[in-house]
């Protein structure tokens, strides 16, 4: 997948177009070298979108909004994961009747363009990575870096 961005330092500028898929594009980074990431901010507008929240048992609970929204604000992560690169990614959200929503990230395609800062927190050693726990959450850990 080509994702057109550009790398300055550790800052990351990414552009995703009309059709592209959040989560998707920005775990296909690490095909560019970037693997462990602070997603600072991101705008745009996106549709077909799937948010919710982590319930107290440890199950997802979801719901889906088909309708395109402006995409307020977006902050998360990528990290490498137990089955490869792994995005965790909370949005602001509204609708045309400038109802907002927000919550955890499912999944979400873009309907305009989508305008994301990124800053890389590690090159050569991984200073995080997600793993499994009993439940549907995959837990950050933090690595022991050397030096």
């Amino acid at each position: 997948m080509v994702v057109d961005h550009r790398r300055i330092g550790r800052d990351v500028f990414v552009r995703l177009d009309k059709g592209e898929e959040l989560h998707e594009s920005i775990r296909s980074l690490s095909e560019y070298g970037i693997s462990v990431a602070a997603l600072t901010s991101g705008i745009g507008r996106i549709r077909s979108t799937v948010m919710g929240y982590l319930g107290s048992d440890g199950v997802y609970q979801k719901v889906t909004i088909e309708e395109p929204m402006e995409l307020i604000s977006m902050q998360g992560n990528l990290a490498p994961g137990p089955d490869g690169p792994f995005t965790h990614i909370h949005i602001v959200a509204s609708d045309d009747d400038h109802v907002v929503r927000g919550g955890h990230l499912f999944e979400a395609k873009v309907e305009v363009t989508a305008e994301i800062h990124m800053r890389v927190l590690g090159d050569d050693e991984a200073p995080m990575s997600r793993e499994a726990t009993k439940t549907e959450f995959l837990r950050i850990s933090f690595c022991e870096l050397g030096g």
